[in-house]
């Protein structure tokens, strides 16, 4: 008597077991094409001697993407590579951010600037991104902090199309001031706050304002609303 033929259907195949005539998967094969034309291309901007791309090598890539070596777009790209020093980009961190962005070509990092701006500017991920640009700042070993000059640089590029009167005012009473030669990490952060709390459009209308840096220097010390409330108190009895 022959066999009872089984009524069970075979399986379909696998795609992720899907293999080559050489025994690799199709999906393995297209990973390491992909990671192959990521370090094809980050060999095109980097310094041999060095092993990694440096200033010289991110500004013929900024050439290339068309766009400016100071453009906030480039420290986005940083923020995504998890670049640890200021001007280089390693080849792990070229690596690891490129495949985060989804990018293995000139061309894909083009286009994928555009979405890092909007990336970045998810509440989830914006403090975050104005927090590693403060440590991004920080070239020497053992610094804990940042000088005026570059402060007020840094200030206009990553919050100066957001906060334009706060930081234009924030910048005028930096350069003016002289009780502060560098800013610390806990007034860097402290000045965002200080963007989101204050709208200095209504506060323009007061002759002679003073910019409170006490109150951002001391955001955890003094509550900010009684801070200003005495500030606009005083301004108003003197008019």
């Amino acid at each position: 008597m022959p066999p009872r033929a089984s009524k069970r259907k075979s399986a379909p195949p696998n795609s992720s077991s899907v293999t080559s005539s050489d025994g690799r998967s199709v999906s393995s094969k297209a990973k390491i094409k992909g990671l192959e034309k990521i370090d094809r291309l980050f060999n095109t901007y980097a310094n041999s001697s060095l092993g990694m791309i440096d200033p010289e090598g991110i500004e013929a890539l900024c050439s290339d993407l068309g766009v400016d070596y100071t453009d906030v777009r480039i420290l986005m790209l940083a923020w995504k590579l998890k670049a640890e020093k200021q001007g280089y980009f390693t080849q792990d961190e070229w690596q690891t951010g490129l495949k985060a962005l989804g990018v293995d070509s000139l061309s894909k990092l083009k286009k994928a600037l555009s979405d890092l701006e909007k990336e970045v500017e998810k509440p989830s991920n914006y403090e975050d991104f104005y927090t590693y640009a403060f440590r991004y700042c920080l070239t020497e070993e053992k610094q804990k902090s940042v000088d005026i000059e570059s402060i007020c640089e840094l200030l206009n590029l990553v919050l100066g199309v957001q906060f334009r009167p706060q930081i234009d005012s924030l910048i005028e009473y930096l350069k003016v001031q002289n009780d502060y030669k560098v800013i610390n990490s806990d007034q860097w952060i402290n000045f965002l706050r200080f963007c989101k709390e204050v709208n200095l459009l209504e506060m323009y209308k007061f002759a002679n304002f003073i910019f409170p840096f006490a109150a951002i220097t001391q955001y955890h010390k003094v509550s900010f609303h009684l801070h200003w409330k005495s500030v606009l108190a005083a301004r108003m009895k003197k008019n």
